[in-house]
């Protein structure tokens, strides 16, 4: 299948093996991909505090960076939900209306591919470890991911999830309110590690990044024996 690929800003920018890694892995599982290295920021962030101006302009870049008829798979169920349910707002009764449609109707997460596009739920990967999933508020809210990325781990090989049903809150990220809010934000980093370390967790899996990094950040300042991995940066790993 040909398919392009959606790289956040947030990965562009701190983790870029996690982006290489979505080529790597829809590579080997034979389809077609492309990546357009013009592609910016979806604008999510300017959306979220008000700057809807701001937000459109960029809205505009990215819709004009991706075709209309190939699915456009991304890693990022916080930008990938804005996108498919927000964005909208910015183009509505303007002539960008039309192309974003296509974009709304063609980008998934890279869970909701596998799941529900190319019927793929084993890719191959062997990660023997506990693990906590970490649903991140948008993918639960606005994106409705849940069972997909519990479907593609319970396919990994080696790999045991530890997660309780209590375990779906929010980390403390939240974009800006971790600036603004810095003491709520630590405080739901440190509930939500707590938790996965009760669980017996090694890791914490996510399909959003920017959790990972708030997690992660509190952990390392804690020196905690408990690391972060995005969903695709696991799925990377095979069996020697």
């Amino acid at each position: 299948m040909d398919v392009e690929v959606f790289v956040p800003c947030c990965i562009d920018q701190y983790t870029p093996q996690t982006g290489e890694n979505l080529i790597l892995l829809l590579q080997s599982l034979g389809h077609n991909v492309s990546y357009n290295k013009e592609q910016t920021c979806c604008g999510r962030i300017l959306y979220d505090n008000g700057n809807w101006a701001e937000a459109k302009e960029i809205g505009e870049k990215f819709i004009n960076s991706f075709g209309i008829r190939n699915y456009i798979v991304g890693c990022s169920t916080s930008c990938i939900g804005y996108v498919k349910n927000n964005m909208s707002k910015l183009f509505y009764n303007t002539s960008s209306h039309n192309i974003y449609k296509h974009i709304n109707e063609h980008i998934v997460d890279i869970t909701e591919f596998l799941v529900d596009v190319a019927h793929t739920l084993d890719v191959g990967a062997y990660f023997p470890h506990k693990v906590s999933i970490h649903y991140n508020c948008h993918s639960i809210n606005e994106y409705n991911l849940v069972e997909e990325t519990k479907l593609i781990l319970q396919n990994v090989k080696g790999l045991e999830i530890v997660s309780a049903n209590t375990n779906n809150f929010c980390c403390g990220f939240g974009g800006m309110f971790t600036l603004f809010n810095e003491s709520v934000s630590m405080a739901l980093a440190q509930k939500k590690v707590e938790q996965a370390i009760s669980e017996g967790a090694e890791y914490i899996v996510s399909t959003d990044q920017t959790c990972l990094l708030h997690m992660q950040s509190y952990i390392k300042q804690n020196n905690i024996n408990l690391k972060t991995i995005h969903l695709v940066d696991l799925l990377s790993n095979k069996e020697e």
